[in-house]
């Protein structure tokens, strides 16, 4: 896995071979479906949701999930604003662009790293650490009332994986 819980092959599963239109596929039943659905508008109203409880923070959805990087980054010093963009998947430079945002509005401080000068390392601020935890608290109730939604695509997949209707990938290490 990489950094993020992002799988290696994020970008190859995207340009992986698609198949024919008309080709012979497994055939899945209509409660699947209904179940990938109901996922679906589920993470939509979910990220509207999320999108919402940052706007009534005074923050863009972009800041917040930059918010929640830095607060959920996990290493042996603070992330830095490369790994903030990686996170995020975006440009070095949009990242740069976002902190200099974030710090001018006092929820990040910047530091040089003391191991590399040359390193940027973000901080939350009091201010930005509790922006967060008024959306995270938020959030999470969300989760909760969605969380039958949740069990029923996981069970699906569970299913169809036991079937050997999906295939599974074999994270890289």
């Amino acid at each position: 896995m990489r950094p993020h819980g992002l799988p290696e092959n994020l970008t190859t599963m995207a340009s992986s071979p698609r198949p024919r239109i008309g080709a012979r596929a497994r055939r899945l039943a209509d409660a699947d479906y209904q179940a990938l659905g109901a996922f679906r508008r589920a993470m939509r109203e979910f990220l509207a949701f999320s999108e919402a409880g940052a706007r009534e923070q005074g923050l863009t959805s972009q800041q917040h999930q930059a918010l929640l990087a830095v607060r959920s980054h996990v290493g042996p010093e603070a992330m830095n604003v490369g790994e903030l963009a990686a996170c995020l998947l975006i440009k070095n430079h949009s990242a740069v662009e976002l902190v200099g945002r974030l710090v001018d509005h006092g929820l990040l401080e910047r530091r040089s790293s003391d191991e590399d000068r040359r390193r940027v390392l973000v901080y939350l601020t009091p201010l930005g650490a509790n922006a967060l935890e008024v959306i995270s608290i938020r959030n999470l109730g969300q989760l909760r009332r969605t969380s039958e939604i949740l069990e029923g695509i996981l069970q699906t997949t569970l299913r169809l994986e036991e079937q050997g209707a999906l295939k599974t990938r074999t994270p890289s290490t």
